[in-house]
């Protein structure tokens, strides 16, 4: 059997092009896992948001130098967010008949990275890294905590009318 996909989400670029702390701690949070998991593929996920370059390429850079072979990363350079990134990681497992997924993201947003796969049919296990008031600071924390309540419900509904286009064509 083949080993699970790390999916490491997008976080925010700085004006400056520079990787946020958030992104920063994605970034290590994934290579700890691909150590851990020395036969998965890693998924670096994120466009070009506010101020470039890609979240994806700035992961991959990073990744590399900390010396994760390049073989090793799949750039997914087109999600903008949760939804599309959990939307093409998750056809990216089924095209290759993967087990599922292990979700690289801040531990406030887990929850919900995790709903959306499920509601996909895809199996995902818990690779979060610590996002509490100690890595954010309290106001930080608290406005993602308050953002993931309405977004919870809201991507889990989306992920369900988005499941029907990711089954295989019956023939």
């Amino acid at each position: 059997m083949s080993d699970p996909l790390i999916v490491i989400l997008g976080a925010a670029v700085r004006p400056d092009g520079q990787a946020s702390p958030a992104l920063i701690r994605r970034i290590k949070g994934g290579f700890r896992l691909a150590e851990a998991h020395p036969a998965s593929l890693v998924f670096c996920s994120g466009g070009v948001g506010r101020y470039g370059p890609s979240e994806a390429s700035i992961m991959a850079e990073r990744l590399t130098a900390m010396g994760l072979a390049a073989e090793r990363l799949v750039l997914d350079e087109g999600s903008l967010d949760t939804l599309q990134t959990v939307v093409a990681a998750a056809r990216y497992v089924r095209a290759r008949g993967l087990p599922g997924v292990i979700v690289c993201t801040d531990s406030y947003h887990t929850p919900r990275t995790r709903l959306c796969f499920a509601a996909l049919g895809v199996a995902s296990a818990d690779g979060s890294v610590p996002a509490g008031p100690r890595q954010m600071g309290w106001g930080a924390w608290w406005r993602m905590r308050l953002r993931e309540i309405p977004a919870i419900p809201y991507d889990g509904v989306l992920a369900l009318t988005k499941r029907g286009a990711l089954q295989p064509v019956q023939r």
